[in-house]
């Protein structure tokens, strides 16, 4: 009799009936399971103790696998005796899957140039038992590689410790000059074990530029720093911008201190939010289709340190306090000119104020005088009138 074939879900109960098997002890029977947990065959028997928490027989005569795993892949066999003394033999070949989560494409991009390679993007399903297939599609059609104008570079990794598989899938196609301006492309994971849907992503719409006359080439590739300098107080925000004018737009990375950062692709970096962890060096990579990856130039970020050491808060350095003396040296020199125009003013106030107080002091000299000058010449008038006979 030949094996019957099983599958079951990694994690999931498993239950395998031994045919022939009186329904309650007492029972003649006996299960043998050689599988990745056993180096030769495993005997089990109602009478025997469960083996750990892998396997045991229920009363009924049946084998339990409470969790399978990719462990217990493998040959089960019961051979049970009937009260009448008929043997029944029962075989069974168990397999057990994992369907992974929903593929995605990652690193899409963004246009594609005509008459040269270019990478669409990488499609990556991850977590699935067996390992399953990626294929690709160009506008619902299935993607045949041909080495010219579409390749893919494949990637199959096992985790140590789960042992599920992830699958990587690059695609680079050399879309034909004249060809679609707007083509789609999508991927999907087909399992390993028959009888299982595809998984699909979500689809892509690139536009297609022409060498010829859309393209604009990449020149150079500028980073501006803002606050200008990358200097930014601790907690402050410092924007990175990349500048790559052409068409079609390239792809931006970004660098610090040599070493790629796992963002995104995009032409702005943002850093709020100032810490030490942010201080470094950075650079950004433009890649366009047509001329490979062009690094700018690199720009330092930093903090302004404070306390003693560093600048405090109502300090002045560097043209600060070269202005700061100016303005000090400007105000002083008018301050002395305000003093010495005010002692003028004063001096010429109190000249004018003397020739006042003298004028009045000759007019009573002279009337004085005049008064003197009248006294004498009545007595004598007086005197010749009384001097008469």
């Amino acid at each position: 009799m030949g094996d019957q074939n099983i599958t079951a879900r990694i994690g999931k109960p498993l239950v395998l009936n031994c045919k022939g098997a009186p329904k309650k002890p007492p029972q003649q029977l006996e299960w043998k399971l050689n599988t990745g947990r056993t180096e030769a065959w495993k005997v089990l028997s109602p009478q025997g103790d469960p083996w750990d928490s892998v396997a045991r027989v229920l009363p009924n005569g049946s084998l339990l696998l409470p969790a399978v795993g990719i462990q217990d892949e493998g040959t089960f066999r019961c051979r049970a005796t009937s009260r009448s003394g008929k043997e029944t033999k029962s075989n069974y070949r168990v397999r057990v899957y994992q369907i992974p989560g929903k593929p995605e494409i990652v690193d899409p991009a963004s246009e594609l140039m005509a008459g040269v390679p270019n990478k669409v993007g990488t499609c990556v399903s991850e977590g699935g038992y067996p390992a399953g297939t990626l294929n690709w599609l160009l506008d619902g059609k299935t993607l045949i590689p041909d080495g010219k104008g579409v390749s893919v570079k494949e990637e199959t990794k096992r985790h140590p410790k789960t042992g599920l598989f992830t699958l990587h899938s690059e695609l680079m196609v050399t879309p034909a000059r004249g060809g679609a301006l707007h083509p789609t492309f999508s991927c999907s994971f087909t399992p390993g074990l028959p009888r299982r849907r595809a998984l699909h992503t979500a689809p892509i719409q690139l536009r297609v530029w022409s060498e010829r006359r859309d393209a604009v080439p990449l020149k150079e590739v500028q980073l501006v720093v803002e606050p200008e300098g990358g200097v930014v107080a601790p907690g402050g925000t410092v924007t990175l911008t990349c500048e790559a004018p052409a068409q079609p737009p390239p792809q931006i990375h970004w660098i610090k201190d040599g070493r790629p950062l796992p963002l995104p692709p995009g032409p702005m970096l943002l850093l709020p939010e100032v810490g030490p962890e942010d201080q470094g060096t950075y650079s950004c990579v433009a890649t366009h289709p047509s001329h490979g990856p062009q690094e700018s130039r690199a720009v330092s970020v930093s903090i302004i340190e404070t306390g003693e050491e560093g600048t405090t808060a109502g300090s002045v350095e560097g043209p600060g306090l070269e202005t700061l003396a100016l303005t000090l040296g400007i105000l002083g020199g008018l301050g002395t000119v305000a003093l010495l125009i005010g002692v003028i003013v004063w001096h010429r106030r109190r000249q004018r104020k003397g020739q006042e107080r003298k004028v009045p002091e000759n007019q009573e000299e002279e009337e004085e005088e005049r008064a003197e000058l009248n006294q004498p010449e009545e007595p004598e008038a007086a005197e010749s009138s009384t001097g008469g006979p």
